[in-house]
């Protein structure tokens, strides 16, 4: 039976709560970026990600800018920052004065992919964020990969009710109770099972959506396939050679694949 609607605990339990139980099969797979994550590890690299970040300063409902080239760096980057108990505001490339917003949104941290980083390291002067981090190697930038040696501490309490954990620069704030329970209401069309593999095929652009269905595929223990921009004939062998059941396609509707 599935869960009914009745929302509790925060965004991370809901969506990594039985990742560990699920080891190594494949949680989230992104062509573009030439990335594969199982549910532990990337469940591990969250929770230790979060952790690094408090060590680091990181406060309770201190806004993150995310400014990355790809949605697995998008999706790692939004759920370590609500799981540090911030709220994740990203930033599509081209889609804005980064400094700007950063400015707006009074954010204290940037998270980059190293493509990024230039970029990401000038909207930083022009704000009031004191720290970079990317997914990798880049001047005057934090590796995200050092947060993960960090020694591990407690994450904060949060009361999902009124927690903020998701800022987007069209729709405002939303909370992780408003997160889950959008999460509950698209799960009543995709009907997304542990058996399904979920294509993806929306953009960066596309903050609330792809948060949500990304997230809601990982609570149910499907498999994410990422694959933006495909032409017709890379997105018929993309749905042959990984098996996809269910698409997301670029005008917004999820719909099932006929066998």
């Amino acid at each position: 039976m599935r869960p009914t609607s009745s929302i509790r605990g925060t965004v991370t339990e809901a969506v990594f709560g039985r990742a560990y139980e699920r080891g190594d099969r494949p949680a989230l797979i992104d062509l573009g970026a030439g990335v594969v994550y199982g549910y532990r590890r990337l469940a591990g690299e969250v929770t230790l990600g979060a952790s690094g970040l408090v060590r680091r300063g990181a406060r309770r409902r201190q806004v993150a800018g995310i400014h990355v080239g790809d949605a697995a760096a998008q999706t790692l980057a939004v759920h370590t920052v609500i799981a540090a108990g911030g709220v994740a505001a990203p930033v599509a490339p081209g889609g804005g004065e980064v400094g700007t917003l950063l400015a707006r949104w009074d954010a204290r941290l940037l998270i980059t992919t190293p493509e990024l980083a230039e970029a990401s390291l000038r909207a930083a002067e022009a704000s009031r964020v004191r720290q970079v981090i990317t997914f990798g190697q880049a001047r005057d930038t934090v590796d995200f990969a050092d947060l993960l040696l960090l020694e591990p501490g407690p994450l904060p309490l949060l009361d999902p009710s009124v927690q903020p954990a998701l800022l987007t620069q069209d729709a405002g704030v939303f909370t992780h109770e408003d997160l889950i329970g959008r999460m509950y209401v698209l799960d009543r069309l995709a009907v997304l099972e542990k058996s399904d593999v979920l294509l993806v095929t929306w953009s960066l652009t596309c903050v609330l959506a792809t948060t949500t269905l990304i997230g809601l595929a990982l609570m149910r223990g499907a498999l994410v396939v990422v694959a933006p921009g495909l032409s017709p004939e890379e997105l018929a062998a993309t749905i042959h050679d990984f098996g996809v059941t269910v698409m997301a396609l670029p005008d917004g509707a999820i719909q099932r694949v006929q066998g």
